[in-house]
């Protein structure tokens, strides 16, 4: 998979020899966020038509999140991280990654600008694969019905995706998102057909668990806003692919003074040097939420009680998969 980031990167392609989009392409565009059931049907939509018609297959995503670009610390949680979607889509066999920074020149795009600088000229784009409630350029002016039109004209097709419903309503990152917010956490995997997880480099933390006797891998969040907050039973992939069961708190560690979301995992019968490597989290049953306790003494107490039974569940719960599925 080829990742293109930028809409200069992007409009220097038709310049190169080795443009991997020169024959045209079939794209989609979106957000992407969680990459749920409903957008893997437009993912597997769009690559299975690349093949047929023998060019790549694209998607197009923005950094930040148009929502994150509007709203700011206001925005809604995010459910996974530009990284994740990148290894989300590369499993789906995307032949084509395309990033475009969401900023006031991208903004301030016209609907027509819009199609001619990124679809016409950057992507060369030959089929559009988008929802029918799809809108683009300055002020979301653009619609389905625009780019049929543009289409028909400038010679590329598009299509519309339907709508996956699960208990009579649509699939959206907002339902997956209000299920992990609620903590229902086997909802949000019905949504996005595979267990929610967190993946993140470990980094050196206060080391306050390790002088509680339950040492912690602390993994970065990068100051972005997850979509869970409480104590949970994990299972933890490692860098080898092994799979440890181990418990995570995630929140703001409210008992000491925390200022940012933070992921700390305790790995149950583990002892190693995790610093630097790269782990996923799933999140496999919620315990409880997050408290604020009025010492340090009383913190450690609940942690040992959180780990008993975070033990009891997953002798109860011996199904729980030995592999994390991605």
């Amino acid at each position: 998979m080829r990742l293109i980031r930028g809409l200069h990167n992007l409009k220097q392609l038709p310049e190169r020899s080795d443009n991997p989009l020169k024959d045209g392409c079939v794209a989609t565009i979106g957000n992407f966020d969680g990459i749920h059931r409903g957008h893997q049907v437009i993912i597997d939509q769009v690559r299975d038509r690349a093949h047929q018609l023998g060019v790549p297959s694209v998607v197009m995503v923005f950094e930040p999140l148009p929502r994150e670009f509007f709203g700011g610390a206001d925005a809604p949680a995010r459910l996974m991280r530009f990284r994740e979607k990148v290894e989300v889509l590369l499993a789906h066999d995307v032949d084509i990654v395309v990033c475009l920074q969401f900023n006031s020149r991208l903004r301030n795009l016209s609907a027509m600008e819009f199609i001619e600088q990124v679809l016409i000229e950057g992507l060369n784009v030959h089929h559009l694969v988008v929802g029918d409630d799809f809108r683009f350029g300055c002020d979301r002016k653009g619609d389905f019905r625009l780019l049929q039109q543009v289409g028909e004209s400038r010679g590329f097709e598009v299509e519309h995706t339907e709508t996956i419903r699960v208990g009579g309503d649509r699939i959206s990152s907002t339902r997956v998102r209000q299920a992990l917010g609620e903590n229902r956490l086997a909802d949000a995997r019905e949504l996005l057909g595979r267990p929610y997880t967190i993946s993140g480099r470990v980094v050196y933390g206060k080391a306050l668990g390790r002088e509680l006797g339950v040492p912690t891998a602390n993994i970065l969040l990068g100051g972005e806003k997850p979509p869970l907050r409480g104590v949970y039973v994990v299972a933890v992939e490692m860098p080898d692919g092994i799979i440890q069961r181990g418990m995570a708190n995630i929140g703001m560690r409210p008992t000491v003074n925390g200022r940012h979301p933070s992921l700390e995992v305790h790995l149950l019968d583990f002892s190693a040097d995790l610093y630097g490597t790269r782990l996923t989290v799933t999140f496999l049953y919620h315990l409880r939420d997050e408290v604020t306790f009025d010492s340090v003494a009383e913190l450690e107490n609940q942690i040992h009680r959180d780990i008993n039974q975070g033990r009891d569940w997953l002798a109860n719960n011996r199904t729980v998969p030995t592999n994390v599925e991605r």
